[in-house]
């Protein structure tokens, strides 16, 4: 991951980011408008909040709504028939530090919070998408990939290619997983091929040697097999992770015509003679060169084996990311990593990454949205020498004692009620209500709505015939789950 940039960097479910004063979704606060009439006709609504000061984290509201009249307050109208993409989910990255800490954390208490996370049945938040690292990630104990070899050694036919490094514990934490979620998608992500096939020898930097391009597409080949024999079923790969960041340790540094040839000639070949149907996903880097990916999707013979490209936001703007979708409709859009310095601020980080990532990335095309990363210790570990440490994870894990961070509620905001299968549909964003809208596989409404005001704002949600109010303060998020009867 690039750390220079940005430091802060189900039924039909509507989840609402607002501001929010009070821990009530609806209430009237002293000095403003009232709210509308009540028209006397119940509705099956549900509120749950995070305010901006951290008193209320993902909270439901003891509060009920009714259709109100037609007045002059902003209104959010959902139009469920105009519909975009199909959600595959919200998550997170778990690095191989991550899975280090729970899986030294006590039997029942990793099961506890592994049911917690994956399951979205009553106070559980249903993760949905994780990305892995294929090898190591930064945020591991020490760089590694699965065939190292001794100084002068090479392997093209991956002989001595060995999941092994992660089966200690990333591998049995995913089946731990898979056992609460078996439909959870789960996409990989390499940091570095093994240097023997570097120019540079070295984990860190270096460009691949096009003289290892088809054994680098067998090592892909080994790790998506390999996995499903350990009943993992890898949904997609992005071909490198931040190929224009060479100073993290492990990278690799991999420009776009070079990316074009090793998918168009090695990588989607290798996958198609092995009948493997990995998705393969490009770019996976900063917004600011939407460039990079529409560079290779207009090369038609790389295009037919890539699904869609994939982004963080550590520069550029989110927006950047529609005119990927607009030069190429045909392929996805994904929304893989975005980071919390530590020590976040809870308000600050939470309306950040709502505007930008639920919001943003969602209305932008992306099909799922991931944070950076799921665990670290209170002393940030682990991580390689040159990778992060500053990276505050989802939770801090230390021994059994578990601390839940800003992304694990940001995530929690989408993931319970947006479950995989929901289609966004358009909305307006009237003012300062940014907002983005779901439908989901059950039937209900799912808006997220951000007031960017600093003062309170009533507010209209309207949806079909009905028309309901809500009252809230400067910077919160709520998430509001509406069923028609």
């Amino acid at each position: 991951m690039n750390f220079k940039i940005n430091r802060y960097s189900a039924p039909i479910v509507l989840l609402v980011m607002f501001g929010l004063m009070g821990t009530r979704c609806n209430k009237e606060s002293e000095g403003t408008t009232p709210p509308p009439p009540v028209v006397e006709e119940a509705l099956n609504v549900t509120c749950y909040l995070s305010s901006f000061d951290g008193s209320s984290k993902f909270s439901k509201q003891d509060v009920s709504f009714s259709k109100v009249e037609l007045n002059n307050n902003p209104t959010i109208t959902i139009d469920t028939q105009t519909q975009f993409q199909e959600m595959d989910g919200f998550g997170y990255t778990l690095t191989g530090g991550s899975a280090i800490h729970l899986k030294n954390m006590s039997d029942s208490k990793r099961s506890a919070l592994l049911y917690e996370l994956f399951n979205h049945d009553d106070n559980n938040i249903g993760v949905s998408y994780l990305r892995i690292s294929v090898g190591a990630s930064d945020l591991d104990p020490e760089p590694f990939s699965y065939n190292d070899l001794a100084s002068g050694e090479t392997d093209v036919n991956m002989e001595k290619f060995s999941l092994a490094p992660d089966k200690t514990a990333l591998i049995p934490v995913l089946k731990e997983i898979l056992a609460i979620n078996p439909e959870i998608k789960i996409l990989g992500s390499p940091w570095s091929p093994p240097t023997w096939m570097k120019t540079n020898n070295a984990t860190k930097g270096g460009e691949l040697l096009k003289e290892y391009y088809s054994a680098y597409a067998l090592y892909f080949v080994k790790y998506v097999e390999g996995m499903a024999k350990e009943g993992i079923t890898i949904d997609a790969i992005t071909v490198q992770n931040e190929p224009l960041h060479p100073g993290n340790n492990p990278s690799l540094y991999m420009p776009a015509e070079d990316q074009a040839e090793f998918v168009k000639n090695h990588l989607g070949p290798a996958f198609e003679a092995a009948g493997i149907g990995t998705k393969i996903i490009v770019y996976d880097h900063n917004a600011d060169r939407p460039d990079y990916p529409i560079t290779i999707l207009n090369d038609p013979e790389a295009k037919k084996y890539i699904d869609g490209s994939a982004f963080h936001l550590y520069g550029g703007s989110i927006d950047n990311l529609s005119q990927v979708h607009n030069a190429h409709p045909d392929k996805n859009l994904y929304f893989t990593e975005q980071w919390i310095g530590a020590p976040g601020s809870f308000g600050n980080d939470m309306v950040w990454h709502i505007n930008n990532l639920i919001i943003g990335a969602s209305r932008n095309w992306c099909k799922n949205v991931l944070e950076w990363n799921l665990a670290a210790n209170s002393a940030l570990e682990p991580h390689t020498n040159g990778g992060c440490t500053e990276c505050l994870g989802a939770l801090t894990i230390d021994g059994d004692n578990v601390v839940r961070n800003p992304a694990y509620y940001i995530i929690a905001h989408a993931s319970k009620f947006a479950r995989p299968g929901s289609m966004r549909v358009q909305s307006n964003q009237p003012g300062n209500l940014a907002n983005v809208a779901f439908v989901a596989p059950n039937g209900s409404l799912v808006i997220v709505v951000v007031n960017n005001n600093d003062s309170n704002q009533t507010f209209n949600l309207e949806w079909g015939d009905q028309l309901i109010s809500a009252s809230l303060a400067g910077k919160a998020v709520a998430t509001y789950v509406w069923n028609q009867d």
